[in-house]
């Protein structure tokens, strides 16, 4: 099977995970995005409750911390993840408000209207953006905020050869405007989107391959690793031939 055919789901978890173990985000981000999203909230106080679902190793969770007063619950489905995470809240001394907890975004340890905001940077996807809206809307206070990242068309048409990859890769991608009403369909009131910067997808995959060689060197001989990183590659070239056509877009909605 050759990378035009193959989604980042037929590698083993093992190998993924290593690949992203030390890296303070595993998808296109930086504060300044999580800060822009995070202004669209408000209320957020001591008493209240943010779960960041798929949180990785807690890049965006450190933000959340920094610039608001709330208890957070990282949830995050390898333990190496929430170790990371759990020794950087102790290391920023958010560790009486923040906390990793391993879990699956299809099983999640709340109780119903037990949050005043979920937040998903580049991990939705997992569960697919409509199944995640729907799914999630249940433990959120009503009036609580959902803010998350999504693969999105910027254009109605594409090229053949990107439109086959996100196809295969991600059948959910759609465009902004049916987005927002798959949004409004599940019971929210769409607040904001904005589209994340080009910048930081071509500084996410400079960072990667930085990553790779020493990633390689360390899986010698691996042939999933060589496969994963050729997809990685593959896709970070994909980005660069049509990065017109499709990227993250943030979603801030409200629960109504």
């Amino acid at each position: 099977m050759n990378n035009e055919n193959k989604t980042i789901h037929e590698f083993d978890l093992n190998i993924i995970y290593d690949y992203f173990s030390d890296t303070e985000r595993q998808g296109p981000g930086n504060a300044d995005l999580t800060l822009k999203a995070l202004s669209f909230i408000n209320g957020l106080s001591q008493q209240s409750k943010i779960a960041d679902i798929g949180c990785g190793t807690g890049g965006q969770t450190m933000v959340l911390a920094q610039n608001t007063p709330s208890k957070i619950i990282g949830i995050e489905l390898w333990p190496d993840f929430i170790s990371q995470l759990n020794e950087n809240a102790q290391k920023n001394n958010f560790q009486h408000r923040v906390t990793g907890v391993v879990g699956n975004m299809d099983n999640l340890p709340f109780d119903d209207e037990e949050l005043d905001l979920i937040w998903c940077e580049g991990a939705i996807y997992n569960i697919g953006f409509e199944c995640g809206l729907k799914e999630w809307r249940k433990f959120l206070k009503r009036g609580g905020y959902i803010a998350m990242t999504e693969n999105t068309w910027f254009t109605s048409e594409r090229p053949d050869e990107i439109g086959g990859f996100w196809q295969n890769a991600y059948p959910e991608i759609d465009t902004i405007s049916n987005k927002v009403a798959q949004m409004e369909n599940a019971g929210y009131l769409p607040i904001a989107t904005f589209v994340v910067p080009e910048l930081t997808w071509t500084d996410y995959y400079t960072a990667q391959a930085l990553r790779q060689e020493s990633f390689l060197k360390k899986h010698a001989g691996n042939k999933t690793a060589e496969e994963f990183v050729g997809y990685q590659r593959y896709e970070a070239q994909l980005y660069d031939k049509y990065k017109e056509y499709y990227g993250y877009v943030f979603y801030i909605g409200k629960k109504m």
